[in-house]
């Protein structure tokens, strides 16, 4: 199974526009902006994902719709709550159990809790630092889930390399 994990792209603070919740928050004109581009180059990576699974938060949900737009796959976006600020590693691996049949899955969701899936799927458990910036994209590569050899990491890209293969 192979898992990309994404960061949602830069969103308006807390308290700007009348924002009361952090749900709430969507992504800035900037962010709107660097995120088509990002898409743009995630297309012209080829890949096709069998499920593109969001955050509930707005800002997220905004990242993973320019994504799914760019390429022509609204029909696989789907919400999980398990991806919301506040999910846990445990609660998102076992959600995923449910997607076993999908070769490849997009998860958009925040950190800290997308680096920490990625260190727990790579270190079995142990604590690796990693940082997604916002936009950014990992793929990791797993046999199964739950994992028993533990996950492959094929790559990294921060949201600049991925605009840069937009080609614009």
């Amino acid at each position: 199974m192979d898992l990309y994990f994404m960061r949602h792209g830069i969103a308006s603070p807390l308290g700007t526009s009348g924002i009361k919740s952090d749900r709430e928050r969507p992504l800035t004109q900037k962010g709107l902006k660097r995120m088509r581009k990002a898409a743009k180059g995630l297309s012209s990576l080829g890949i096709r994902f069998g499920r593109i699974l969001t955050s509930p938060s707005l800002r997220a949900r905004q990242t993973a719709q320019l994504v799914a737009k760019e390429l022509n796959m609204e029909e696989q976006l789907e919400e999980v709550k398990e991806l919301s600020p506040e999910g846990s590693v445990q609660g998102l691996l076992s959600s995923l159990t449910s997607y076993r049949a999908k070769k490849q899955i997009l998860l958009v969701g925040h950190e800290p809790l997308l680096s920490e899936t990625v260190s727990f799927l790579l270190s079995e458990g142990s604590n690796i630092r990693i940082g997604l910036k916002k936009g950014g994209l990992c793929y990791v590569e797993v046999d199964d889930l739950p994992s028993q050899k533990g996950a492959l990491l094929h790559w990294m890209l921060t949201p600049k390399q991925l605009r840069l293969l937009s080609g614009s």
